[in-house]
Formats: C-alpha cells, structure tokens, sequence
C-alpha cells in the first residue's frame, strides 16, 4: 500500500515540478521570451486549446454555408426549392384530375351519353375532388415468387454460415 503512495506521491510532485521555458537568440543568447511551468499547468492549457479550436469548428461548420460541403447537408435554398417544387407538383397534379374529369364530362355530352340539362362545371369538378385514386397494392405473382426466391437463397445462405461456424 506504501509502494502506491510514494508512486502516486512521486507523480503528484512531477505534475507541479517548476520548470522554466526560455527561448534564447542564437547569436547573441538574450534571452527573448521566459515561462515558469509546470506539467498541470502545460497540460490544462492543451486541453482548453484543443476544446476551444473543437468548438470554434463546430460553430463556423454549423453557422456558415460551409455546411453545404459536408456530405449529407444540403444548402436551405435547395431544401425551399424542393418543397415549393414538390407543393407546385401536387397542385398540378389536383388541376390534371380536374380537367380530365372535365374533359370526360364534355365528350359524353358530345357523344349523347348525357343531357346538356344535367351538365354543370361545378358538379364535375366536386366529383373529380371526391373520387379518390384507387391503387392496387396487391402483390402479383411474379413478385410472389420473387419473394419465395429470397426466402430459400437467405435459408441456404444462413444454413451454410452455421455449417462453416462448425468446422
């Protein structure tokens, strides 16, 4: 237990050991620029440097455009013309169903297959908004098989990883 103290003591005695720092000229040797030191104190002021320049980084990365050069971020221009793009997409697309809903309606008033009398922009227009887009989500048969496919190649692939695990 002794033998620890004097280790522990030893290095406490090291870290706060005065040391001076000179920088000299070479030719004439005055002596430029002196410090008194010590271990703790050269050790500490490393650390807060090395905090300070970490966190001097980080707010010019994070509060710059410089951002823009880190893979995965992109600029906020690109981000507001993505959603104005994708806003404006949406809407054309509401419009499309509109007109074709409307167009629809014209060509079978044009064939006779409905009365004039019962024709109104605006009757057409509210079908069109009410009818949803019916989707068929349903898996056909050959992405069923695709699936099986997968299904057995993971089978053998884990039951061969098990056999080679053995040998």
């Amino acid at each position: 237990m002794s033998e620890k103290r004097l280790k522990r003591r030893k290095l406490i005695n090291k870290l706060f050991l005065k040391n001076r720092l000179v920088i000299l000229n070479e030719d004439t040797f005055e002596e430029i620029f002196s410090f008194k030191l010590n271990l703790m104190n050269v050790f500490v002021a490393a650390t807060l440097g090395a905090i300070l320049l970490i966190s001097f980084t980080t707010v010019i990365i994070a509060f710059t455009p410089l951002r823009e050069f880190i893979p995965g971020y992109s600029s906020s221009k690109l981000k507001r013309d993505a959603t104005e793009l994708a806003l404006k997409s949406d809407s054309l697309t509401t419009a499309l169903k509109k007109n074709e809903a409307y167009i629809k309606s014209i060509q079978k008033v044009l064939t006779g297959e409905l009365e004039y009398a019962k024709f109104n922009k605006d009757s057409i227009l509210a079908t069109a908004d009410e009818a949803p887009s019916q989707v068929d989500l349903s898996a056909s048969e050959e992405e069923l098989e695709l699936r099986k496919e997968v299904a057995t190649e993971e089978k053998n692939s884990k039951s061969n990883a098990s056999k080679a695990k053995k040998k």
